[in-house]
C-alpha cells in the first residue's frame, strides 16, 4: 500500500517527529507484519530516526548541523541554499522500519522526523507498506 503525507514545516531547519503520522497510515492499512519504507522526494529536507522524548535533542542536532554545515560559506550554487542540500544529505532521503502487531517497531525512545533545511515549506513524505 502506498500513501502520501503532506507536511507544512513552519522554520528554516527543523525536525517534525512525524511517528504518529506514519502509526495512523499503518492503522488504517490493516497490515499487521511488514515493512515501512519511508521516502522524502526533497533535496533540501530528509528523515532520520532519533530519540523523541527529550526536545533537547533535536535542538542539539540541528545546532550541530548548523556549525558543522553553515549557512553561509562561499557556496557556488546560484539558490543559495547549498547547506539545506548538504544537511540533507547527511540525514538521507530513506528509512525502512519494521511493523510488528500493526505498530512501528521503534526503540522506547525513537521517533521518525522530517528534517527540514530550507523552510518552511510544505513536504511529502512517501510511505510504501510491505505486508508478509
Amino acid at each position: 500500500m502506498f500513501y502520501e503525507l503532506s507536511i507544512t514545516t513552519k522554520a528554516h531547519t527543523e525536525f517534525v517527529d512525524i511517528t504518529d503520522m506514519i502509526n495512523e497510515s499503518i492503522s488504517k492499512s490493516g497490515i499487521k507484519k511488514g515493512v515501512c519504507y519511508i521516502y522524502v522526494p526533497h533535496t533540501t529536507a530528509g528523515v532520520t530516526i532519533n530519540e523523541n522524548a527529550d526536545p533537547d535533542v533535536v535542538y542539539d542536532m540541528l545546532n550541530q548541523l548548523n556549525k558543522i554545515v553553515p549557512f553561509e560559506d562561499n557556496y557556488r550554487h546560484m539558490e543559495g541554499n547549498s547547506a539545506a542540500h548538504i544537511k540533507a544529505s547527511m540525514m538521507g532521503f530513506s528509512q525502512h522500519v519494521i511493523i510488528n502487531n500493526g505498530n512501528l517497531v521503534l526503540g522506547t525512545w525513537q521517533g521518525i522526523y522530517l528534517t527540514e533545511f530550507d523552510g518552511p515549506r510544505r513536504r511529502k513524505v512517501y510511505l510504501k507498506l510491505m505486508e508478509g
